[in-house]
């Protein structure tokens, strides 16, 4: 399998109850071949260093039109993270935005991995607005019916400590199924749950597909299940 090919693995364990915290990390590249040598860097960083036993998994995505790398970083112990990251080279020394994971929606299931993630960011004006807006979004897709969002397999939402960002990562079946869901009626009553929320701004999405797993739990033990 060539690099550049998404992996099979279904991606972070989003609702782990080990996983107090999320450390996200985004890089913007010029290209599709730009962006996997960066991730491939960025994971060989990984795989290369020993990292301490408060960190549990790395994901690294590279977005659909491939201007994109996100990198989703789970941790048992918060404080884990960061001394760990400065200790590495290059671009994998990036500094994330902190999360913790405030809800999860899963709305089908799949005996397949999922076909992509798609993550959306919302910058708000603190704890209340926060929180506010998943209730908002929930509600959204909780009143629609399931043939107006086909192919959405969970969406979780993450809080930023700092009370700036919400994130939502969101699996879908297949890039197709989310391109369908952006012309149904759903998406557009989320698009109005966000519009008529103060204090909260879109800031958008990209749709990923996953390029890198690195269990850290397994590859202590001997059992690594990283995948490129």
């Amino acid at each position: 399998m060539g690099r550049d090919t998404p992996v099979a693995p279904a991606g972070p364990d989003l609702g782990r109850p080990d996983a107090r915290a999320v450390f996200v990390t985004q890089w913007y590249v010029p290209d599709r071949a730009a962006g996997t040598r960066l991730l491939d860097e960025v994971a060989d960083a990984w795989r290369a260093a020993d990292p301490p036993d408060g960190l549990l998994a790395f994901h690294a995505h590279l977005s659909t039109d491939g201007d994109t790398v996100l990198a989703y970083a789970q941790a048992r112990d918060p404080d884990a993270y960061r001394p760990f990251v400065r200790s590495l080279r290059g671009a994998a020394r990036a500094e994330p935005v902190e999360y913790r994971l405030r809800r999860g929606v899963v709305l089908a299931s799949s005996a397949r991995p999922p076909g992509c993630a798609v993550v959306a960011t919302f910058d708000v004006d603190g704890a209340e607005r926060q929180d506010r807006i998943i209730e908002s979004v929930v509600g959204a897709l909780d009143g629609a019916p399931a043939d107006q969002h086909r192919g959405m397999l969970s969406a979780h939402f993450h809080t930023s400590t700092d009370g700036s960002r919400v994130l939502n990562y969101a699996r879908w079946t297949s890039d197709e199924a989310h391109e369908a869901f952006l012309a149904g009626a759903t998406r557009r009553a989320t698009l109005r749950a966000t519009g008529a929320t103060p204090g909260v701004r879109p800031i958008g999405f990209k749709r990923y597909h996953l390029h890198h797993a690195i269990d850290l739990g397994r590859s202590r033990t001997g059992r690594d299940r990283s995948t490129s």
